[in-house]
């Protein structure tokens, strides 16, 4: 028995649930906490979202918690998901790029702001229900590494989690596949055993992204022209948050034949459109470095780069061009590198690091 005490976020879903049985039976003091970041009470959509961030959600921790005889609450981070989440997603949007809000939920609000209340109750650790591993390695840095499952893992969202942060996590789903999990739930006779799995972003529930931003920045926004890479006008576009780098559908474009976005420029609001090869580049660049399982990326080592969350991964080569700046060289190219999106560079089964992904123009002239 361990006793060390764990506050672990449960978003009401089958992953979080079994993670606080698994870590009750391994001999942990378990609290169950579920992050109030979006929803309001009296919000009908969020109740009938049912994902991470709706009334449901509460419901069915709150439900397994008295199951699994431990204690719950409910905690209120509204405020820094606002500030850390949306206004970064809606931002992004608006200066032409592609955010991925869960990796900045994850690190601000998942991480720093529960980590924070959870050591401010006597907890040693907190945990989650992701599917990734924490461990120590013989280089005395903590790392993530995949989970077992190479179909659920969640690695690629988790890379820019500090040491501290890592040091006093624990991910006991990582160690099991999504089958394992529903089983273990569906045995121990937990009511979200087979719950499916929330699969939009919690605070956009229709998907409808350019809607929501629209919302949030009434007016208009970004709007322009469609151009060529040379400059030619082939028509007005709805407004830049409606587009990302890569998109070939919805462009309302008669041009018989596919065409593509291959740019966004918020300066000027074009919105640069090319044929299927201009989506390809074999070389990226990216800031805001943060680094995991080493304390910078090697030169001429080889890493597994990933340059979004369903992407399998190539082989690159890195180096360092300025103090938070780095160019990532793949192998072979890759498929509409976009602008806000995460590099995320694999040693073998761990995170080495990553960073956000920059448009190619903002980083000077062309690095040889």
């Amino acid at each position: 028995m361990t006793g060390k005490r764990v506050v672990v976020g449960m978003s009401g879903g089958v992953d979080s649930s079994v993670a606080a049985l698994l870590l009750k039976e391994q001999g942990y003091e378990v609290i169950g906490v579920t992050m109030q970041i979006w929803q309001d009470e009296d919000r009908t959509a969020a109740e009938e979202n049912g994902g991470c961030c709706g009334l449901s959600a509460v419901e069915d921790a709150r439900r397994v918690a008295a199951l699994l005889d431990i204690p719950y609450y409910v905690m209120n981070f509204k405020e820094v998901f606002k500030e850390k989440v949306i206004r970064y997603f809606v931002d992004s949007y608006v200066n032409g790029q592609t955010p991925n809000p869960c990796i900045a939920c994850n690190r601000y609000v998942k991480w720093e702001a529960l980590l924070k209340r959870s050591l401010e109750i006597g907890a040693d650790y907190i945990a989650t229900g992701h599917y990734a591993r924490v461990e120590r390695l013989p280089n005395g840095r903590t790392a993530i590494r995949n989970s077992v499952t190479a179909a659920k893992d969640q690695t690629y969202a988790l890379y820019n989690l500090t040491q501290d942060q890592l040091r006093r996590t624990l991910m006991p789903v990582g160690a099991y596949t999504k089958e394992e999990i529903r089983a273990m739930a569906k045995k121990r006779g937990l009511l979200v055993a087979e719950k499916p799995d929330s699969q939009e972003i919690c605070f956009v529930s229709d998907n409808d992204y350019a809607g929501f931003i629209e919302s949030m920045r009434p007016g208009p926004l970004g709007q322009g022209k469609f151009v060529t890479k040379d400059g030619t006008v082939l028509g007005p576009h709805r407004g830049i948050v409606h587009y990302t780098v890569g998109q070939r559908k919805g462009l309302g474009l008669s041009m018989g034949r596919p065409v593509f976005v291959t740019e966004i420029r918020p300066e000027t609001g074009e919105v640069v459109i090319g044929e299927a090869e201009d989506v390809f580049a074999d070389t990226v660049f990216c800031d805001r470095l943060s680094f995991m399982a080493v304390p910078g990326f090697e030169e001429g080592k080889a890493y597994l780069g990933k340059i979004r969350y369903g992407h399998r991964g190539e082989r690159c080569l890195v180096r360092m061009i300025g103090e938070d700046l780095l160019e990532c060289r793949f192998e072979r190219p890759v498929r509409a590198v976009t602008p806000g999106q995460a590099l995320v560079l694999y040693d073998g089964e761990y995170v080495a690091g990553g960073g956000t992904i920059l448009p190619e123009r903002k980083t000077g002239t062309a690095v040889p």
